[in-house]
């Protein structure tokens, strides 16, 4: 805790009214802390998150519908064509988080890409109501225009893009608000994801709900009417927000440190390591002004090479940073390594995810939908998995991490990444489900009987209830402990996995359906009823048990960020540090 406390301990009873953690006002002045951060500024930048995921899962849980309905094509292209552009999505972020951390800084970033992303929703507008644009000319269309093709295809590209700076920069932008030197603001950041994530799941539910019925019993166009005027006022409150902000300035490419890293610990290969890791060499703290630096840990020796100090005759500037890196870089090197086995072990529940508003939905189309005289629309079962996840973040935040923090002393409850395993465990029995439900259906097909949609209700609550585990606590897990300067790209990598994800489903799809059709008959026909979803099904559970057994190992070997404040250095050289 000793590390936390450095700021706190600066000389005059007025320093807490400042805020010392790198960042400046709208003015680019110290941030005073009663006025600017904390709550008071997350307020305005979940609001537009809450317009963003309204207007995002209005277009991407009706997708695969829109897609076989109105653009007529069939279920397996209609499944890659959501993957490709939910990959796409999420991928792009990667993008979007480097202009951010590098360039434009993450409110001129959030700005630029939410403009983008309402001319995405204007142009998806105009492609329903104007002439040239429409689908066709009479209400049903056997074969649309190939003009309303490109425009749809356009327009929703045009919102992966917007996407892809707006989600990296947004949330790392609101967790920005809070300072991790002051003990009750860091406690306050702790509970920022938990309650960002209920902002995204109330944005979600009026989606797939209020959205979705517009769009099943009114007119697509008029949705898009209602999700283009919501961003519209949410960018307006986004930007009233202006003057409570904290902003962090905009530090430079956070890659080319790394390659530098890289570069210098090939040169010096050959070199004897030093008996003492005091000899290798790092800034002294009497030169920088605020920040923290990493501690020195004892994994991935190697990298090391390039802090040693060949010729103490010759300054830091003579060698260069080609030749000579400090221990903060190296060890900020070794963060994003020893993050690459975590995320390649939590691809397998991001394609289970990826069912969700695909296979799911489409299970949802031909079953019976009646509620008394209401038809449910079928993507709004969705809300079923968002209510799961509302609910399992709630009994998170305030049940289950009140009794850890007595029972473990740890500030977070329990371990971020025993709260990813426990969520990614809950896939197992989401699959478990969705395999015996899609049995029973087409076994009530086969006898001519119908089944209600609602038994796809324990399967989207199930992974629901995951997803509040495992998601949030990878939004957490990638934006705390990467490097301080490249938290946007933190973010952008949580949103790959899942990109990654729908990229590997769609692959995987192919695969499945090459080697089964090959076998006699392919598991995903025409339609559903001539489908074998629940032999996929019953593989992804097969394949996720699997990988969790890979993932606690890893998660076991991993080695948390360890910091130190500028005031105080308390490192240990397990590198088991305060962020764990």
């Amino acid at each position: 805790m000793d590390e936390r406390k450095g700021k706190e301990m600066r000389v005059g009873e007025d320093e807490g009214k400042w805020v010392y953690d790198s960042s400046v006002d709208h003015k680019g002045r110290l941030p005073l802390r009663d006025s600017t951060g904390a709550w008071k500024a997350s307020l305005f930048i979940i609001a537009i998150e809450f317009g963003e995921r309204l207007s995002y899962f209005g277009i991407a849980t009706s997708l695969i519908i829109y897609l076989t309905k109105v653009i007529h094509q069939d279920l397996k292209t209609a499944a890659r064509s959501v993957n490709y552009w939910a990959g796409v999505t999420t991928l792009m972020p990667l993008f979007g988080g480097f202009i951010a951390d590098a360039y434009l800084g993450r409110f001129y970033t959030v700005l630029v890409s939410s403009i983008v992303y309402l001319l995405g929703l204007i142009l998806l507008t105009m492609s329903w109501f104007v002439p040239g644009l429409k689908a066709c000319d009479g209400d049903v269309c056997t074969e649309p225009r190939k003009a309303h093709e490109v425009a749809f295809f356009l327009a929703i590209y045009l919102i992966s893009i917007g996407t892809g700076g707006h989600k990296p920069s947004l949330e790392s932008f609101g967790a920005d608000q809070f300072d991790d030197d002051h003990p009750e603001e860091r406690k306050k950041k702790m509970s920022f994801f938990n309650w960002w994530n209920s902002g995204l799941c109330s944005g979600l539910l009026l989606g797939v709900t209020v959205i979705v019925y517009v769009q099943d019993h009114v007119n697509w166009g008029i949705a898009d009417i209602i999700l283009t005027a919501v961003m519209a006022l949410s960018l307006f409150i986004f930007v009233i927000g202006r003057p409570y902000y904290r902003y962090r300035k905009a530090s430079g490419s956070p890659l080319t440190p790394m390659l530098q890293v890289l570069v210098a610990a090939i040169s010096k290969r050959e070199l004897p390591y030093p008996s003492n890791a005091a000899q290798l060499y790092e800034v002294p703290k009497s030169q920088m002004a605020q920040g923290r630096l990493l501690c020195h840990t004892n994994k991935l020796k190697f990298l090391d090479r390039a802090a040693i100090i060949e010729d103490k005759g010759n300054s830091y500037e003579k060698q260069g940073p080609w030749r000579l890196a400090t221990v903060n870089k190296v060890e900020e090197m070794k963060l994003v390594i020893n993050m690459i086995p975590i995320w390649l072990t939590t691809l397998p529940f991001g394609i289970c995810v990826a069912q969700t508003p695909t296979f799911f939905i489409k299970q949802g189309v031909v079953m019976d939908r009646k509620m008394g005289n209401f038809v449910i629309p079928p993507a709004s079962i969705y809300s079923v998995a968002a209510i799961g996840m509302i609910i399992s973040v709630t009994i998170y935040e305030k049940v289950l991490v009140p009794v850890m923090r007595k029972a473990t002393g740890n500030e977070r409850g329990i371990k971020i990444l025993q709260r990813i395993g426990i969520g990614m465990l809950f896939s197992v029995p989401t699959m478990i489900v969705a395999a015996l439900v899609e049995q029973k259906r087409l076994a009530a097909v086969k006898n001519g009987m119908s089944m209600s949609v609602i038994w796809l209700a324990p399967q989207l609550l199930i992974i629901g209830v995951g997803d509040g585990f495992a998601l949030v606590g990878l939004q957490e897990y990638f934006y705390d402990q990467v490097p301080d300067s490249m938290r946007s790209l933190g973010i952008a990598f949580y949103l790959s996995v899942i990109g990654a994800a729908n990229f590997l489903s769609s692959v995987l799809i192919t695969l499945v359906d090459h080697v089964t059709e090959k076998g006699g008959k392919s598991w995903f026909g025409k339609d559903l009823n001539s489908s074998r979803l629940d032999n996929f099904y019953w593989l992804l559970a097969i394949m996720t048990m699997s990988n969790m057994l890979v993932f606690v190992v890893v998660a076991k070997r991993y080695t948390y960020k360890n910091v130190q404040s500028l005031a105080i250095a308390n490192c240990n050289e397990d590198g088991a540090g305060s962020m764990a």
